[in-house]
C-alpha cells in the first residue's frame, strides 16, 4: 500500500509514522507519501531509516496513493478530502471537519466499526478526549445503560502542537517564549479553556465531547457535561469521570468488565499507591483507567479516573486501526 500522511511534520503526523513503524500490520505499507504545507517542502524526514522528503497535496495525487491520513488542520481537511475522496481514495481525517457531518462515519474501531460502510471514502476521527472517556465508557454502557456523564479533563500541552510545548518548555526554563499557544502562562499553571468559548458557556472541546459521544454510542440524548483544563503536562491527557448509569453498576464487575475491554488496562489499587497517571500512558496505545469507586451519596453513579497519550490513542493509533478497518472492509486494497 501506499499512503498520503498529510500533516507529517506535526505531532500527530510524526506519531502517525512511528505507529506504521511498530504495527506489524502495517507491514503492507510498503510506501509513504510525507505532505505539509508549502514551508515545509523539501524538509527530510525518516520512516524506517530512510529520508523522505517532504510535498505538497498537488505532487502527492500524482504519486496515486491508496489511502491517506490527515492531521493538518480543518481548512486542509475542507480542501482536500472531498477531492481525494471523489477519485476513490480514503481518508482518515484527524480534524473535527467532518465529524459530526452525518455522512461522515465518527469511528472508535473496538465500539463502533458498524458505522463504516464500503461506500465510506471520508472516515472521521474523534476528538482525543472523547476517544478515551468512550473506551472506558462502552463496556459500562453495554451492561447498565448510561444516563449521564460528567467529566473534567487535564490535557496535556501537546494536544496544543509544537508550539505549546516549546511554550511550556521556555518558561520552565525561564526564558520568555518568542512565540505564546496560549494567552496566559502554561508551566505551574492551569488553564480552564480549550479552545474557544461559545455564546452557551461552554468551550467548542467541551461541546465535541458531548457531540461526539452522542453520535458514537448512538445515544442522541445522552446527558454529557464536559469541563476542559489545558495544564503543564507535555504528553497525556487524564479525565475524571462520573457516570449514572439506569442499573445499578457493581464496581467489581466494572473493573471485570474493564479487564476484557480492548484496549484498556485497569491500574486501581489506591492502597498501594496504583493508579493512572500520564507519564505511565506516554508512548502507549492502550487507555488506563483506575480509581473506581461507587458514588457515595448516589448508588446509580461510577467514579473513575482515565489516562491515555492523547497522540497515541487520542489520534495516530486510532487513525491506523481505521486504516486497517477499511482494509478489512475492502474499502482499502
Amino acid at each position: 500500500m501506499k499512503i498520503l500522511i498529510g500533516g507529517a511534520t506535526g505531532l500527530v503526523g510524526s506519531t502517525m509514522l512511528k505507529v506504521l513503524e511498530e504495527y506489524p500490520w502495517a507491514r503492507t505499507v510498503e510506501n509513504i507519501i510525507p505532505v505539509a504545507s508549502e514551508r515545509s517542502r523539501g524538509r527530510l524526514i525518516e520512516f524506517r531509516g530512510e529520508a523522505l522528503e517532504v510535498i505538497t497535496m498537488e505532487e502527492a495525487l500524482d504519486q496515486k496513493p491508496d489511502a491517506a491520513l490527515f492531521s493538518a488542520g480543518s481548512a486542509f481537511s475542507i480542501e482536500w478530502a472531498p477531492r481525494l475522496a471523489k477519485m476513490g481514495i480514503p481518508v482518515v481525517d484527524n480534524s473535527s471537519a467532518w465529524r459530526m457531518d452525518p455522512s461522515v462515519p465518527l469511528i472508535i474501531p473496538e465500539i463502533n466499526p458498524h458505522h463504516l460502510k464500503t461506500h465510506h471514502r471520508i472516515v472521521a476521527n474523534p476528538n482525543c478526549s472523547t476517544i478515551q472517556m468512550l473506551m472506558a465508557l462502552k463496556p459500562l454502557h453495554d451492561a447498565y445503560g448510561l444516563e449521564e456523564v460528567v467529566v473534567s479533563t487535564y490535557q496535556a500541552v501537546t494536544g496544543t502542537g509544537y508550539k505549546a510545548v516549546r511554550q511550556l518548555m521556555s518558561e520552565r526554563a525561564g526564558n520568555p517564549p518568542s512565540e505564546m499557544a496560549y494567552a496566559y502562562t502554561i508551566d505551574l499553571n492551569l488553564i480552564p479553556q480549550v479552545d474557544v468559548f461559545l455564546d452557551n458557556g461552554f468551550t467548542r472541546e467541551e461541546m465535541k465531547m458531548r457531540n461526539e459521544t452522542r453520535k458514537i454510542m448512538d445515544l442522541p440524548e445522552l446527558r454529557v457535561a464536559a469541563t476542559c483544563v489545558r495544564v503543564p503536562v507535555m504528553g497525556g491527557h487524564s479525565e475524571s469521570v462520573c457516570a449514572h448509569f439506569h442499573h445499578f453498576p457493581n464496581v467489581e464487575e466494572c473493573r471485570d468488565l474493564l479487564r476484557r475491554m480492548p484496549g484498556v488496562v485497569i491500574l486501581d489499587n489506591p492502597l498501594e499507591g496504583l493508579y493512572p497517571m500520564p507519564i505511565q500512558a506516554s508512548g502507549r496505545n492502550e487507555v488506563f483507567v483506575g480509581r473506581l469507586r461507587q458514588d457515595l451519596d448516589n448508588p446509580y453513579r461510577l467514579h473513575m479516573w482515565v489516562v491515555s497519550d492523547n497522540l497515541r490513542k487520542g489520534a495516530a493509533w486510532n487513525a491506523v486501526q481505521i486504516l486497517q478497518l477499511l482494509a478489512a472492509r475492502g474499502i482499502l486494497s
